[in-house]
């Protein structure tokens, strides 16, 4: 009765023994084989260290144009915005009362001319007189006495004319230089004074310019350490040539040069003030233009780039994953200087032959063993994966 149930058993055993055996024997999946990355191995070469400071254009000459007499403006001469050449009349001044005191100068002249001409004769005629003893000498000594007073008399007025006369011309106020006009300070019609200077317009050039802006004195200081060490080298210090960035991130075609370099620091700001100039032919640059002045104050000789893929910028600094031992990626902080090219330049945390991951970073943990890819090859980054063999 119960031999078929003993037997179902035994099968059912058998049966479930044969599947953990089969289980048992499935091999374990193989794991990853390492992520490929390709690197850099830092060399030191010849870097040129650029300073990278904010600066202010200004114009090479700026003339302002003053009122030099009393009066009221008569008319403007000028188109505003337009290039006026030296000596071009700019405003005109109500010239009459002016004219009117010439005249009356002019007037004193000729009396006192009269007085000398008359006592010239007075001093002729008592000559004689005095050698024959017809009048004392006395009396010829106040004759040559008059003379002298009428001929400063003439000499005084002379210089009056020659004053009403400059202050006729003024009348018509002219340019002191060429260059771009700017807005018209005064219209028609207003009083304007030579006590109080008053601003008419101003005139520009601006076919060459300046670009003025300052280094904090720190780094000043920094510099100066580093050429007293060798680590920086620096050239001729007369022709520091100086770059631009304009506002929209352009880089001014031009190449300028240092041409003032203040001793003294701003007690305010902190910084010691520079001035560059630059040709500005087509005029791209305008008085109180914002750009940055990249100056390229010498080369490190011993600068190290890393290429700007490599390196991961957060807010506690500047980090790269380089090759440590066994082929393991190792995390590690540098400092980074300006950005040349498509590289950075390195101040500090690495050294002579490091080799720093460039591309694969995607894949790469801390203290993960990485594969590097041969040279010539495809960038990790550029390898497409393979599909799946279809089962």
């Amino acid at each position: 009765m119960h031999r078929p149930t003993t037997f179902r058993t035994l099968g059912l055993a058998t049966a479930g023994a044969l599947l953990l055996a089969g289980c048992g024997g499935a091999e374990a999946p193989p794991a990853p084989p390492p992520p490929e990355v390709t690197v850099h191995t830092v060399t030191p070469e010849d870097v040129t260290n650029v300073v990278e400071l904010p600066g202010r254009v200004q114009a090479i000459r700026t003339a302002e144009v003053r009122a030099r007499v009393n009066g009221i403006v008569q008319r403007r001469l000028y188109n505003e915005g337009s290039d006026v050449r030296a000596g071009q009349a700019l405003f005109a001044i109500d010239p009459r009362e002016l004219r009117a005191s010439l005249n009356a100068v002019q007037a004193t002249l000729a009396r006192a001319r009269a007085n000398a001409a008359n006592a010239q004769q007075v001093v002729n005629r008592y000559k004689g007189l005095v050698a024959d003893q017809a009048i004392s000498r006395q009396e010829y000594d106040a004759a040559i006495a008059q003379l002298r007073t009428a001929e400063a008399d003439v000499a005084n007025a002379r210089a009056q004319v020659q004053s009403a006369q400059l202050n006729l011309n003024y009348a018509t106020v002219t340019s002191p230089i060429a260059g771009r006009s700017g807005r018209a300070q005064v219209t028609e019609g207003a009083l304007v004074s030579a006590a109080e200077g008053t601003l008419m317009t101003t005139v520009e050039q601006i076919d060459r310019v300046y670009v003025n802006f300052g280094q904090s004195s720190a780094d000043l200081l920094n510099i100066r350490q580093d050429i007293q060490s060798g680590k920086l080298k620096l050239p001729d210090i007369n022709r520091v040539a100086v770059n631009l960035v304009l506002e929209d991130g352009s880089t001014y075609a031009m190449t300028g040069y240092l041409d003032f370099l203040g001793l003294s620091i701003d007690q305010q700001t902190g910084t010691a003030a520079l001035r560059a100039e630059f040709p500005n032919p087509q005029r791209l640059l305008v008085p109180g233009q914002f750009v940055r002045a990249r100056i390229q104050a010498g080369t490190r000789p011993d600068g190290m780039l890393v290429p700007q893929r490599a390196v991961r910028i957060a807010q506690d600094g500047a980090t790269v994953m380089v090759l440590g031992q066994g082929n393991k990626a190792e995390a590690r902080k540098i400092k980074v200087g300006e950005m040349q090219g498509g590289d950075w330049v390195v101040t500090d945390g690495l050294k002579a032959g490091d080799k720093v991951i460039v591309d694969g970073l995607q894949k790469v943990q801390p203290g993960q063993p990485v594969s590097v890819a041969k040279p010539g090859g495809p960038p990790p980054s550029a390898q497409r994966q393979q599909p799946a063999p279809a089962r």
